[in-house]
């Protein structure tokens, strides 16, 4: 009898498809559960700043190319109470400032500022100092003013308790007057700043029957202190200005005919008058602001513009402003 053979076919393909694949899902499942546990365990021992930055830095943020909504003026934000509003959790920001970068010119302009406030403190303490050290001068300290201005220093010399700088209703100058005047020049006359000069009266009617006034008194006193300025050793050229200004600038406006509208004061003209130039103006700082022998001493110490806008070499003038 023959032998008989029974084959028995296994279909291997739906039982190897599930035969270890399952492994690797629950090792992923597992892994995931482990990493999930660890996060909520960070957030458990994570402090309140902490979540915030967190917070912030996954916070979304978009431009938008529109021209209304955040993309518009306003950014986002609304003038009312209802609208658009920037949300208070997003990423903080860090504005500043930062200054504009000055031109050459500017930087010279500054300098010289600086420069120019430093000689008036300088002036201002001198001139003190020579009136206290003075026998003859310490009663009159209380008739000095010194104060700086966006004109420049002022130097007001006006009358107090009594003591007055001109007689009454005369531009002859008293003696305690030109003293005073004196250690004036002793201040300023090694500044390079023109010079103006205004007269001041106070509001008491003054009138004779030549017509003379106010305005013709308060010039004649200002051209009287132009003189003695001169006199005492003042260049001629530094005077811009000599004008008489009657009671219409009163030093104390509230009390118009008060003795110490009278006054003259004496103002160094800020960014005026001739100086050399500072060595880190020029390009060859190295040569110690020396002329070169193709520029000439003109070109390297050039005149910088007055106060008004005109050279500096000007004749000097006077004006009587009329009544208005």
């Amino acid at each position: 009898m023959p032998d008989i053979v029974i084959k028995k076919v296994k279909k291997g393909g739906h039982g190897g498809h599930h035969g270890g694949s399952w492994k690797v899902a629950y090792a992923d499942f597992v892994t995931a559960m482990m990493a999930f546990f660890l996060l909520l365990w960070l957030l458990s021992s994570a402090t309140e700043e902490q979540l915030q930055g967190i917070s912030n830095y996954f916070t979304p943020e978009t431009i938008s190319q529109s021209e209304s909504g955040s993309g518009g003026i306003l950014g986002g934000q609304s003038l009312a109470e209802q609208g658009s509003l920037r949300s208070e959790m997003g990423a903080p920001t860090v504005s500043m400032d930062i200054p504009p970068v000055k031109t050459p010119e500017e930087i010279a302009e500054q300098r010289l500022a600086e420069q120019e406030d430093k000689e008036f403190k300088e002036a201002e303490e001198q001139l003190r100092k020579a009136i206290e050290s003075s026998p003859d001068l310490q009663e009159l300290a209380k008739n000095i003013r010194i104060e700086e201005t966006d004109e420049g220093l002022r130097i007001q010399i006006l009358d107090e308790d009594g003591t007055a700088m001109f007689p009454s209703g005369s531009a002859v100058m008293a003696e305690h007057t030109k003293l005073l005047l004196s250690k004036v020049v002793e201040a300023i006359k090694g500044m390079p700043q023109d010079i103006s000069i205004e007269g001041h009266t106070d509001a008491v009617p003054f009138t004779t029957i030549t017509g003379y006034s106010n305005w013709e008194l308060s010039s004649d006193r200002a051209l009287a202190t132009r003189r003695e300025l001169e006199t005492q050793g003042l260049a001629t050229g530094r005077f811009a200005k000599v004008a008489g200004l009657a009671d219409t600038d009163p030093l104390i406006p509230e009390t118009p005919e008060n003795e110490r509208n009278r006054r003259i004061s004496i103002t160094l003209l800020r960014g005026t008058g001739e100086r050399p130039a500072l060595d880190d103006q020029t390009p060859d700082a190295g040569t110690s602001g020396s002329p070169s022998p193709e520029t000439g001493s003109d070109a390297e110490s050039p005149t910088p513009p007055s106060g008004n806008g005109s050279p500096t070499n000007r004749r000097p003038s006077f004006s009587v402003p009329t009544n208005r």
